[in-house]
């Protein structure tokens, strides 16, 4: 029921809370930064507008049943487009100041994403074997106090009907009258002003699931960490993306920027699931499978630069203990330090002070990570399993797999931290050197509880 507004030149978090508690399904800001529409679902969605310096909401809109997929501001800021879930079925343009519907129409396949041209006169959506264009101008233009029906017509794709769309992008520049398409399946297409596909190219990935565009560029969001750069004019191929940090990195050896772009043989790389462009900056924000989200400065795509990045548990925390502070020189960890354990089978230690500590110097990651521990050393819950290829937003609930580190308790001493697990394990790690000592098969089901005994006993 969040969205957290990050700035990422100071690491600071601000946060809108949907006091309709709620969950968001979608959002996009408005052209000029002011505003933020968010779409929701559960009974009666509703799609909300929110000022983003006020934290405040300013508009709200009931049109859809079971949920919002996606919603986007017009670039001219009059209109606002909210498609829902695949059986709510309605596809509503607003004129969100007056708070009515200019025009709607019925979509029956799930659309995955929509994408506004710069002039504002159309949008287009994309999903299951679904590319279509919707024209404004014709649909509004009829001064008319009720609803009129939307003017849609398909984007004509030859052999490549069968596919999943799962990204799209109105050209911008002089590249305005295309319209940018990505597919589950790896191909990037290009559609010109009259729908039609004019060509197409093989990204040679096994699933992509994102794209957006600058002016000149194309970026296309891939399995394995893959980012692929793109002209826009030419759609010839320029770059790719550095990777992220490959899954089940120790985050406490990335002590030197040269760790993020070397090649680990084997290594598996999370999915990148969701892009954006900032055009002032020059920034191509992106987020990854293991809910990691990565900051690329792009102003020259051959010396791609990481402007900010952090990594978080890719599935429920289901304990903190913060680190007890000791006058001494006993302490393992830089005071102020605190530990979370969570489904996806780590323990990772965080400290939000930024004090360089003895041995606990800045890893290239994170400023506020540490450490984490796997403890089972598998990567495959690392991945949130909930995004490809149906991106499960219609439930959103990440399957539960009986996995990860249920409780934690550090030791008196601070020396060493129990915990117990969904499978009945209790481990205790040595915390100079995170060294696992001891793993005990104690119970057939899931520890929910552990504890010390007091020192003086």
């Amino acid at each position: 029921c969040v969205v957290v507004v990050l700035n990422p030149k100071e690491n600071k978090q601000q946060h809108i809370f949907n006091t309709a508690r709620k969950s968001l399904s979608a959002l996009a800001f408005s052209p000029d930064g002011k505003y933020i529409v968010t779409g929701e679902n559960g009974h009666r969605p509703a799609v909300r507008i929110w000022d983003v310096e006020e934290k405040s909401q300013v508009a709200e809109m009931l049109g859809h049943k079971y949920g919002v997929a996606c919603v986007a501001f017009s670039p001219s800021m009059k209109h606002i487009v909210s498609m829902g879930y695949q059986h709510d079925m309605v596809l509503n343009v607003w004129d969100w100041k007056k708070d009515i519907v200019v025009a709607s129409n019925k979509v029956s396949c799930r659309v995955i994403a929509l994408s506004f041209s710069e002039d504002s006169s159309y949008f287009v959506t994309v999903g299951n074997r679904h590319v279509r264009f919707w024209f404004l101008e014709v649909s509004t233009e009829a001064k008319v106090t009720s609803t009129v029906p939307l003017v849609g017509r398909s984007g004509i794709l030859g052999e490549l009907h069968n596919n999943v769309f799962c990204g799209v992008a109105c050209g911008r520049g002089q590249m305005t009258g295309s319209t940018f398409c990505v597919s589950y399946s790896g191909l990037l297409c290009q559609f010109n002003e009259k729908r039609v596909l004019e060509k197409w190219i093989n990204l040679k990935v096994s699933l992509s699931s994102c794209l957006c565009v600058s002016q000149e560029l194309i970026f296309c969001g891939c399995t394995d960490g893959i980012v692929r750069i793109f002209q826009a004019h030419s759609l010839q191929y320029l770059a790719n993306l550095p990777k992220p940090h490959y899954l089940g990195v120790d985050v406490a050896q990335g002590l030197e920027p040269s760790f993020l772009f070397r090649r680990k043989a084997e290594a598996i790389y999370p999915d990148t699931v969701a892009l954006i462009f900032d055009p002032i900056h020059q920034w191509l924000s992106c987020v990854y499978k293991d809910h990691s989200i990565y900051i690329w400065d792009v102003k020259d795509i051959n010396k791609v630069g990481k402007v900010w990045s952090e990594l978080f548990h890719s599935s429920y925390v289901w304990n903190v203990e913060v680190y007890p502070e000791f006058e001494d020189q006993r302490a393992c960890l830089p005071s102020g330090s605190f530990l979370t354990c969570s489904s996806d089978n780590t323990i990772r230690f965080w400290n939000m002070d930024g004090s360089p500590d003895s041995h606990w110097q800045k890893n290239i990651f994170s400023n506020t990570l540490l450490k984490v521990v796997y403890v089972e050393n598998d990567i495959q819950h690392l991945q949130n399993m909930s995004h490809f290829p149906d991106r499960g937003s219609e439930n959103g609930m990440p399957v539960d797999m009986k996995a990860g580190v249920r409780v934690m308790q550090v030791s008196p001493d601070g020396q060493h931290l129990a915990s117990g697990d969904r499978s009945g394990n209790l481990r205790i790690h040595e915390l100079h050197f995170m060294d696992e000592l001891v793993k005990v098969e104690a119970h057939d089901a899931e520890v929910l509880c552990l504890e010390y005994s007091k020192p003086e006993t």
